[in-house]
């Protein structure tokens, strides 16, 4: 997919830059593999906002993605590629050869055509799917699982892609995207290739429109603020805060870490906060 922009004809539309998604498909997603999704405006199950500056935006249907890819040795071909609303990457509609229809993260350099496959021992190229055991070192993976059978959580957004650096007593190296190599077990399933949609990047949405239609709303600087309202607020004439950053409610952010799992401590490899070499 390309990027396309937009004759000048308002001040928006001069910096507008968005993919090109012509070669997706134009109807409406398969219903069965559809359900309703419900605005939670940044709200958990108490009720609290838990996540800001989240509200409004368009009507979306939820696309039921198959994260897991355990149908083993059923061939499958890709029906069509289609937008989702709900995530950066493109999504495909595979249908098995015994009927079944189901939608997977789409890879780079699948078409509309191609066969895809899970299974233990199957061949390397975008799409396919199996065991991290069964992946030579240095391929290119997505959708990868944490915990086997859990469905793939690491490498699942627009570009994104991880690598297989090494083996190690039942578990596999990867690399992230961030830096970070990590142990996961030899169990779990991914899926060959980078994540399509690359260009996602290069968006540029032009105006703050665009951006309450997605369901953001605007962030104010607590520097703006009054003293009653942020930590960062009030001061004779303009202040860049005074303090550290910190949160509205005084929590230190930008730069503090704030990883505490001690139990996955064990499975990094190397921090993505070391200096790569």
């Amino acid at each position: 997919m390309a990027l396309k922009s937009y004759k000048p004809t308002s001040p928006a539309q001069r910096g507008l830059v968005l993919v090109d998604r012509n070669g997706l498909w134009k109807g409406k997603p398969v219903k069965t593999l559809t359900e309703g999704l419900t605005k939670k405006g940044g709200r958990n199950n108490a009720g609290r906002i838990t996540a800001r500056r989240i509200g409004g935006g368009h009507k979306r249907s939820y696309r039921i993605v198959d994260f897991k890819r355990r149908k083993f040795d059923v061939a499958a071909t890709v029906e069509r590629l289609e937008y989702d609303p709900n995530r950066t990457a493109f999504i495909a509609l595979i249908k098995y050869e015994d009927g079944e229809l189901s939608y997977i993260l789409a890879p780079q350099r699948l078409a509309p055509g191609d066969k895809v496959i899970s299974g233990e021992r199957v061949d390397v190229k975008p799409g396919n799917a199996m065991p991290l055991s069964s992946i030579p070192v240095g391929t290119i993976i997505h959708n990868v699982e944490m915990k086997p059978g859990k469905g793939g959580q690491l490498a699942r957004s627009a570009g994104t892609y991880a690598q297989l650096v090494g083996r190690d007593q039942g578990y596999a190296i990867l690399r992230l995207g961030s830096g970070e190599q990590r142990l996961v077990s030899g169990q779990c399933m991914a899926s060959i290739g980078a994540v399509s949609n690359p260009d996602q990047t290069n968006v540029t949405l032009a105006k703050a429109g665009r951006k309450r239609w997605m369901g953001k709303r605007p962030s104010v600087r607590g520097v703006a603020m009054n003293p009653i309202d942020h930590p960062h607020g009030g001061g004779e004439g303009r202040t860049s805060g005074g303090r550290h950053p910190v949160t509205p409610w005084g929590k230190p952010t930008k730069g503090k870490r704030t990883r505490s799992n001690k139990a996955t401590d064990k499975f990094i490899v190397r921090s993505r906060h070391q200096r790569r070499k």
